[in-house]
């Protein structure tokens, strides 16, 4: 496989040529993010200072699934745009700059000081569940104000997407940033977030399992609000909880609390909440009944 190397950076790829020389237009690059099968490659580059993260597509990665297409992955990012720009949120990550490049299409964000939560390309030497230096590991032992505030600006965003007719698909733990040392949590990688009502023409949507509701397995099935209410539920479960098991013997947090998240994952959507609007009424009373501190 060809190896390039970019102010020092080095990564392979398999297209055989691919021009990169539109990243010194931002800045030298200090970092590559190459390891996903989306097909994008994605890469941190410093102007004096100023940061950002530039998401490219067009290129063979090395780990691009083989059912991808670079001309998918080229319209998904120009679809992606609009996105960010619509959905625009104090916990979104900022896009600045799309445009077409020689052969392909980019995203330019604001760089995040931040860890992501499901880091896959650290797993082989940084164990997600277990070892201290994981971020998902060291996110969930955080402190519960701190650990509740950020789940609740999780849930915030999405009562703000529902406001805007739109619904998040593929939203998962690999969807959330956290910096540790100024608390702040940061929503991204919302590439397939679409208007609400969404029709599953699929079948297994994208997705982690972990996250998502019965009907995103299902061809036909309409995904919609009451859908993202069962997403911010397995949310909860996920970093209150032992994930997919949701028994309150793995709940890290009060009773009322279980129940709300417990509710919002009924596999019945008539059993769910109606609107993420209901869910989050429900769960900042089950706070103060739990005497949560946030």
């Amino acid at each position: 496989m060809p190896v390039i190397t970019i102010d020092d950076i080095s990564f392979e790829i398999k297209t055989p040529k691919f021009n990169f020389d539109f990243l010194h237009d931002y800045g030298k690059v200090f970092t590559v993010f190459d390891k996903n099968d989306s097909g994008n490659i994605s890469f941190g580059v410093d102007n004096n200072g100023k940061k950002f993260f530039i998401k490219v597509g067009g290129v063979q990665t090395l780990y691009m699934d083989e059912n991808h297409k670079i001309e998918s992955v080229i319209s998904s990012l120009i679809y992606a745009a609009d996105i960010y720009k619509t959905l625009r949120h104090q916990s979104l990550i900022n896009l600045i700059d799309n445009k077409e490049i020689q052969n392909g299409y980019i995203l330019v964000f604001d760089w995040i000081n931040g860890e992501c939560m499901n880091e896959h390309w650290t797993y082989d030497k940084i164990p997600k569940y277990t070892h201290e230096k994981s971020a998902f590991y060291r996110y969930i032992r955080l402190e519960q104000k701190y650990l509740i505030k950020s789940i609740n600006e999780i849930f915030e965003f999405h009562q703000f997407i529902a406001s805007k007719n739109y619904v998040a698909i593929d939203f998962y733990d690999g969807s959330v940033m956290y910096d540790f040392v100024s608390n702040k949590t940061t929503i991204c990688d919302i590439d397939f977030y679409s208007k609400s009502p969404y029709i599953n023409n699929m079948g297994r949507l994208w997705g982690s399992s972990r996250f998502m509701s019965p009907e995103e397995f299902t061809k036909g099935s309409i995904i919609d609000e009451i859908t993202n209410v069962y997403t911010m539920g397995a949310t909860a479960f996920v970093f209150l909880g032992g994930e997919k098991d949701r028994s309150f013997s793995k709940w890290r947090a009060g009773k009322n609390l279980y129940e709300v998240a417990l509710k919002a994952v009924e596999p019945d959507r008539k059993d769910r909440y109606k609107s993420i609007n209901d869910f989050i009424q429900d769960w900042n009373e089950a706070l103060i009944l739990d005497g949560a501190i946030i």
